[in-house]
């Protein structure tokens, strides 16, 4: 991955602040992940056990600096409170392709913010990571992650 800058990139939206990922965001991340509704359409175990969580969290602390990816922490911009997480899970060195995944709380789905934090992360993607492709999956009645992907726009 060639990074522009090695710092962390803290991305800042209208609505979200998405910052380096921190351990202590695990308790956060499971309770988000304990939630049927969140994992329903995505590749989590449903009711993921604690070591599994620590686990995907040390891995989003530390993916950024090993070049392999990066993962950020949703948090709403004015009062700090932990919405979700979006990541690139992975990121393909010799084509400079990612694939990006995300949750987000259900208190703030519909509201347009994980569209919002999409489209920061893949700007960011493609201007500070110099990537050419960014893709995302979702699974067959996943309508809403559909949504937020069809209405991700990066202005060129």
């Amino acid at each position: 991955m060639k990074h522009k800058n090695k710092e962390f990139p803290l991305l800042v939206t209208d609505r979200l602040k998405l910052r380096a990922p921190d351990l202590a965001d695990g308790d956060d991340l499971h309770a988000l992940l304990l939630m049927p509704e969140v994992t329903r359409f995505s590749s989590w175990p449903e009711a993921p056990a604690r070591p599994h969580v620590k686990r995907a969290m040390k891995w989003m602390c530390e993916v950024h600096a090993k070049g392999k990816g990066c993962a950020w922490i949703m948090e709403d911009r004015v009062s700090g409170r932990y919405l979700g997480a979006i990541r690139f899970n992975s990121i393909e060195r010799h084509s400079n392709c990612a694939e990006i995944g995300y949750e987000l709380h259900p208190s703030a789905w519909g509201k347009g913010l994980m569209t919002e934090a999409v489209t920061a992360v893949s700007r960011c993607g493609f201007e500070q990571f110099s990537l050419n492709r960014i893709e995302a999956w979702t699974l067959s009645g996943n309508a809403a992650s559909d949504r937020v992907l069809e209405k991700g726009r990066i202005p060129i």
